[in-house]
């Protein structure tokens, strides 16, 4: 048989299922969308069979892609585990977990910090719901979790706020006065989705869910549709296909805290801690001018 699937196209493909769509995938992989896209044609070309199907203005992945996603996480596992048994440096592995609002913009940066500041540590991520990693912190899956929450426990430190945003498509128009406004919210239960709730109602504006997501790009695509408008945590980017609205109540910032397992080593803990601050203040992911920069930590 000719046929052969490489390493790095099955990387992608796992790297799109993890971080729910092929940009945010690219960001995490420090390549180009494009050559994401690429890797999965490969794929494709080597299965003999589509991967991946178009869904509304989204892409979902075929029945075959499914059980190549199962398949292909153990052979990364495997061809990982092979590499580190020859690696006499190898310490051990650090797994970060992330939700989806600030594993795009953070995650890549965070993993170079890691990269050059504990070079000896394989630097691995789990992007999920902040309940399922709350759960894989506490069993002792993930090793550093980035967390939406009050910063309220000993293996917590705060380390910035993110700013949330409103967003609605191009062409959306918000409903006459006294009428209920459409929102895409997140299933509960999510930090997001009750800051939004919480921010309308405190400005006593009527509301109604008009669509619910279990994931980011699922919101992404309600809100592309012209389903509603949704509260994002996008660091200062403006997702692909949405524009910010700034005719609805600026909600308050949440809370972001960096959680360590006991018994990761505290170099490697600090770093992460600095250099998450220092991303958390920067123009770029706060949205706003370097001299308005003082008071502009969001959530």
């Amino acid at each position: 048989m000719s046929r052969t699937l490489d390493i790095a196209p099955l990387r992608s493909f796992v790297a799109v299922a993890d971080a729910g769509g092929f940009q945010r995938a690219a960001d995490a992989l420090h390549l180009s969308q494009g050559a994401v896209s690429q890797h999965v044609r490969r794929l494709e070309s080597a299965i003999g069979r589509p991967l991946v199907e178009r869904s509304g203005r989204g892409s979902r992945f075929t029945a075959d892609g499914e059980k190549l996603l199962s398949l292909a996480r153990g052979l990364l596992a495997l061809h990982d585990e092979v590499l580190q048994s020859f690696d006499d440096e190898a310490r051990g592995t650090i797994v970060i977990g992330s939700t989806e609002h600030a594993a795009a913009q953070l995650l890549p940066c965070l993993a170079t910090t890691l990269d050059a500041s504990a070079p000896r540590y394989r630097v691995t991520f789990r992007i999920d719901r902040g309940t399922k990693l709350r759960e894989s912190f506490a069993a002792g899956r993930v090793d550093l979790a980035l967390l939406i929450g009050p910063a309220d426990d000993p293996r917590a430190t705060p380390v910035g706020d993110l700013s949330l945003t409103w967003y609605a498509a191009p062409g959306w128009r918000p409903p006459r006065k006294g009428e209920p406004l459409p929102i895409v919210a997140f299933d509960n239960p999510c930090a997001l989705r009750e800051r939004a709730l919480g921010t309308l109602a405190h400005h006593a504006i009527p509301v109604t869910v008009a669509a619910e997501a279990n994931q980011l790009a699922g919101v992404q695509a309600a809100v592309s549709a012209g389903a509603g408008v949704a509260l994002l945590a996008t660091l200062g980017r403006t997702p692909e296909g949405l524009v910010a609205r700034d005719d609805l109540p600026r909600p308050k910032p949440l809370p972001l805290a960096l959680w360590t397992r006991p018994g990761v080593a505290p170099t490697v803990a600090e770093r992460a801690t600095d250099a998450l601050r220092r991303l958390l203040t920067t123009p770029v992911l706060t949205g706003v001018p370097p001299h308005d920069l003082v008071l502009a930590k969001g959530a």
